[in-house]
């Protein structure tokens, strides 16, 4: 849902939220901004949109207090080509996300192989720990004393 605020014009040009019906500050705008809200401000007098106009005081107040987020050479960008620098602009950081996520999933692949190998031999550990204890009850169950060691002495033998 897109906010609408009034800007009410005179020498204040004060800013009116209507969704929670006050007075907001540029640096409120700026912050819903940055929390992903979509704006529409308008002239209370004749209605006309003046988002645009609005969110470039918010970025010049922004520069003016030394909070700047924008390159001098992307603003030139913008001032001598208009849309069509900020279209490139944000392409070209596109194109750079995409490629550090593709590098980033091709290092992840690797590690969730080996988490399926290191799930698969748990298991086998599980296993093998389940066989060694069955094997001890029986032992214990058949009354052998050494049989452990017999066993091992066995296993231990050359097979002919």
């Amino acid at each position: 849902m897109i906010r609408l605020i009034k800007r009410y014009g005179g020498g204040s040009r004060k800013l009116y939220d209507t969704e929670e019906s006050r007075y907001v500050s540029l640096d409120e705008v700026a912050d819903w901004v940055r929390e992903g809200q979509q704006l529409r401000v308008v002239d209370s007098a004749s209605g006309e949109d003046v988002t645009a106009q609005t969110l470039a005081q918010v970025i010049y107040e922004g520069e003016k207090r030394g909070h700047s987020f924008l390159s001098s050479d992307l603003l030139h960008e913008v001032i001598r080509r208009g849309e069509r620098a900020i279209s490139t602009s944000v392409g070209q950081l596109q194109s750079g996300v995409d490629k550090l996520v593709k590098a980033s999933v091709d290092r992840i692949a690797p590690v969730s192989g080996a988490q399926r190998e290191l799930e698969v031999l748990r298991r086998r550990l599980g296993e093998l720990e389940r066989s060694l204890t069955s094997l001890e009850v029986a032992e214990g169950a058949g009354g052998k004393r050494g049989g452990r060691r017999k066993a091992a002495k066995r296993s231990a033998r050359p097979r002919r």
